[in-house]
């Protein structure tokens, strides 16, 4: 019977070993973690910091590398930004258990075009303790993405930086703000959009990372931005339906205000239309431009030349949107048809072996926006290609056979050729052209 009494007690003064144990480990947990918040609190020189730790909190680094085009990272808790080398360090007790592998990511949605890829700069993400401390602390989300890439073309610049950044903010960010963090941009390319940019986060500075001087601190991060295609946003892929005509009313609201005067609001009569002109180093020039001007002022136009590359983006959208009918050369320049009124008119000058973008990029997007859409197919006698290969040869003949769809061979059509458009064809276009701008004329007033 002792032996037994013995044994029991033994047993329950282990029990309540254990229990004392849990019961100690439990408060040294809560006393290291509360510890650890006013360390950090110290660290990061921060007066107020009320960003609410949790003690089981596992703010993390997460990347989806799925996707065809871009790739995209999240980091679920605060974020510390070291603009000097531009690394993003996770914030929280979570830093101890973790191994300190950093990640790296291009954020530019481009990501296997090796050309447009040289142009940004690789972010590091990591969970390693940061050496700096929080100089200004923000209560917003940061969206850090890349203006780098094919800048300098509006094409690009709208395809791979504004409309994705729409896709972005209306899929994670569709009901709070969001603080963008702009790596690679150029002065002048903050200059060119700062309407725009301010479109999108009205409520906040941009922060340009080669301009920074002081740490920034965020709740959290998306690094990278989401793409849907070319000139694409699908609708069954956002919480929100929104489609292209979204975004074209969202540049509408960037660029024109209640009291924003339209250009040349007085034509006498006549329907204007816009002539984008592609002039300086480029390629698909319209060597014969007057002779074209001429015959479109002949048909009852009023023409105005549009140099895209002499012209702010506030007077473009003014001048454009206020216009009846656009005409150019397949090109970035066609990308301001995204200023058009809905029920205006997009000609397009298509040239040998680029079927497929003029398609993909610029007509298209009119069944979205509401355009009406004319095409005008240059033939081998307009082609300067012509002079170089032979009208008859398999590059003008069937240029998908003879490119191979390598991309050497692809630039010729876009990097090599200029037109000599066919007047007398090509009247009949502009007559076609005319008659629909008078109809919309008369349905606007």
């Amino acid at each position: 019977m002792g032996e037994a009494k013995t044994a029991r007690l033994t047993k329950s003064a282990a029990c309540f070993a254990v229990l004392v144990f849990i019961f100690i480990l439990q408060v040294t947990m809560i006393r290291d973690a509360a510890m650890w918040k006013v360390k950090l609190s110290h660290m990061l020189s921060v007066s107020q910091w009320d960003w609410e730790w949790d003690v089981n909190s596992s703010a993390t680094i997460i990347c989806d590398r799925s996707h065809k085009e871009f790739d995209m990272c999240t980091m679920n808790g605060p974020t510390l930004l070291d603009h000097s080398s531009l690394t993003l360090f996770t914030l929280g007790p979570h830093t101890w258990a973790q191994p300190h592998i950093p990640v790296k990511i291009h954020p530019y949605p481009l990501k296997n075009d090796k050309t447009a890829i040289s142009y940004v700069r690789e972010v590091t993400l990591t969970s390693a303790p940061p050496k700096s401390h929080c100089d200004v602390m923000h209560h917003t989300p940061a969206l850090v993405f890349s203006a780098g890439g094919y800048n300098g073309n509006f094409y690009h610049e709208i395809n791979e930086n504004f409309i994705p950044l729409f896709i972005t903010i209306n899929s994670l960010f569709p009901d709070q703000d969001v603080i963008l963090v702009i790596t690679d941009g150029m002065p002048w390319w903050f200059q060119k959009y700062v309407e725009l940019l301010s479109t999108f986060s009205p409520h906040h500075k941009i922060i340009n990372t080669n301009n920074l001087t002081t740490i920034h601190c965020f709740p959290s991060a998306i690094i990278g931005l989401l793409k849907h295609g070319p000139m694409i946003i699908d609708p069954k892929l956002l919480p929100y339906p929104k489609t292209l005509l979204d975004f074209y009313e969202f540049l509408k609201n960037a660029y024109i205000k209640h009291d924003t005067p339209l250009m040349y609001p007085n034509n006498k009569g006549k329907p204007r239309l816009v002539l984008v002109s592609r002039s300086g180093n480029v390629s698909r020039v319209i060597l014969n431009q007057g002779e074209v001007i001429k015959a479109a002022e002949e048909v009852g136009f009023n023409v105005h030349v549009f140099e895209p590359r002499n012209t702010s983006m506030a007077n473009a959208y003014r001048l454009i949107h206020s216009s009846h009918v656009m005409l150019g050369v397949h090109g970035a320049g066609l990308t301001h048809s995204l200023f058009l009124s809905r029920g205006s008119v997009l000609v397009q000058v298509v040239p040998i072996g680029t079927n497929w973008a003029s398609r993909t990029y610029y007509e298209k997007p009119t069944e979205i926006l509401g355009l009406e859409y004319i095409e005008y197919k240059i033939e081998a006698n307009e082609s300067s290609l012509s002079q170089t290969y032979g009208a008859n040869s398999l590059a003008i003949k069937d240029p998908e056979t003879f490119h191979e769809d390598k991309w050497a061979k692809k630039r010729i059509y876009l990097k090599k050729q200029n037109v000599k458009i066919d007047i007398t064809r090509f009247r009949k276009c502009l007559a076609k052209a005319y008659e629909k701008a008078k109809i919309f004329m008369n349905s606007i007033g």
